[in-house]
């Protein structure tokens, strides 16, 4: 069966599965996805952005375009991971403070299909907070996978960090890449 092509944004924060990115990046190139990359300043620290440019063919944003520079291309499904907890946070306020939060901002608005597959530790996930903003986020329609105790991504075990939930998800809310 053919892969009806689609427009995915990954916007990577910066925590430790932000090294296995190139990850979810080949998978989604399978799938028959054009991948655009968005990275958190700190998440540039755990990944090679030229391989990462080199598998996806467009350079990874981490910061705003200059004047006269092209804008990305607006995507049919964006997956935000890993997602950090001050990320979370931030977006479901609405701050946008940077690219990638900038983007979130406005692209939730948009309305675009959106997956996340947080990287947060029990400590962290069980703040006040965080569930605040899981459902601020999730009654703007963005789709958080968390995991058993509502940490972490659903699904995150020994094998690894779970890229193709998020990859399936999307799949379910566009019928691209599947």
């Amino acid at each position: 069966m053919a892969h009806k092509k689609g427009v995915l944004s990954v916007v990577v924060s910066g925590a430790a599965p932000a090294s296995d990115v190139g990850s979810l990046i080949g998978q989604a190139v399978e799938r028959g996805w054009t991948v655009q990359v968005i990275a958190t300043p700190s998440a540039l620290a755990f990944f090679d952005a030229a391989e990462i440019e080199a598998a996806t063919g467009s350079a990874v944003r981490s910061t705003h375009r200059s004047p006269g520079e092209p804008r990305s291309r607006v995507p049919d499904a964006i997956i935000v991971a890993p997602a950090t907890f001050n990320l979370l946070n931030q977006w479901a306020l609405g701050i946008a403070d940077s690219y990638a939060l900038a983007v979130l901002a406005e692209q939730t608005g948009m309305a675009i299909p959106t997956v996340v597959l947080p990287a947060v530790s029990a400590p962290l996930a069980s703040r006040p907070q965080f569930a605040r903003s899981v459902k601020a986020l999730r009654a703007e329609g963005v789709s958080v996978l968390l995991g058993p105790g509502g940490t972490g991504p659903v699904g995150a075990d020994d094998d690894g960090f779970p890229w193709q939930l998020a990859l399936d998800e999307a799949f379910s809310m566009t019928g691209f890449g599947g």
